[in-house]
C-alpha cells in the first residue's frame, strides 16, 4: 500500500469516501486494490460485474484510484488495472452541521424522496438548467445538497457553480 495521505479540504469530497466505506463490497474491493494492481475482470471474479463498475466509477470520481495499462500476453488485448492511491486520511475543513448532515445523508441514504430529487435534478440538467444555485432555489434545498447529489451520481459532476454530465472516456 502506498503511503499517500488523502487530504480533504472540501467537505463534499467526503461523499465518495462515505459511499465507498458504507458498502461492504466496495470497502472490500478498496482493500483488495490497496494491496495489488487489479483489472476490472479480476475484481469481477469475486464480485458482481455491475457492482465492480459502480465501485470503480465512484473511486475514480473521488480520485481514490490510480489506473494504468497492463501489458497483455501475446494475442490478448491490453486492459486497465487499478490500485488505490491513498492509505491515510486527513480532514482540513469547516462547515455547518446542517451541511455536514446533508453530506452524510446523501452519502448513505436510500431514501425514496432523495431518489426522486435525483431524478428531477437530472431532468433539469438535461434540459439545460445546470446552475447549482438555481437548482437549489427551485427545490428549496441547500447548494451543498445539490453538489453532494452530483458527487454521488456516476453521470454528474460539479464544475465551478454548475453541474455537468461525466463523459465515459472509452472505459
Amino acid at each position: 500500500m502506498t503511503g499517500h495521505i488523502r487530504i480533504v479540504n472540501d467537505p463534499l469530497d467526503l461523499v465518495p469516501l462515505l459511499i465507498t466505506f458504507n458498502d461492504s463490497d466496495f470497502k472490500q474491493m478498496y482493500v483488495l486494490l490497496s494491496k495489488n494492481w487489479m483489472t476490472e475482470k479480476e475484481l469481477s471474479e469475486g464480485y458482481d460485474e455491475s457492482k465492480v463498475k459502480d465501485c470503480l466509477a465512484i473511486l475514480k470520481k473521488g480520485n481514490l484510484v490510480e489506473e494504468q495499462w497492463r501489458m497483455p500476453k501475446p494475442g490478448e488485448k491490453p486492459s486497465k488495472e487499478y490500485k488505490t492511491t491513498y492509505s491515510k486520511f486527513r480532514a482540513n475543513f469547516q462547515c455547518t452541521m446542517e451541511d455536514l448532515g446533508d453530506i452524510i445523508n446523501i452519502s448513505i441514504s436510500a431514501d425514496e424522496s432523495l431518489r426522486n430529487l435525483v431524478d428531477e435534478v437530472e431532468k433539469d440538467v438535461r434540459a439545460g438548467n445546470t446552475s447549482v444555485n438555481d437548482l437549489a432555489r427551485k427545490y428549496e434545498v441547500s447548494p451543498v445538497l445539490i453538489k453532494g447529489l452530483a458527487k454521488r451520481l456516476p453521470i454528474l459532476d460539479v464544475k465551478g457553480q454548475g453541474l455537468v454530465f461525466v463523459e465515459n472516456k472509452g472505459e
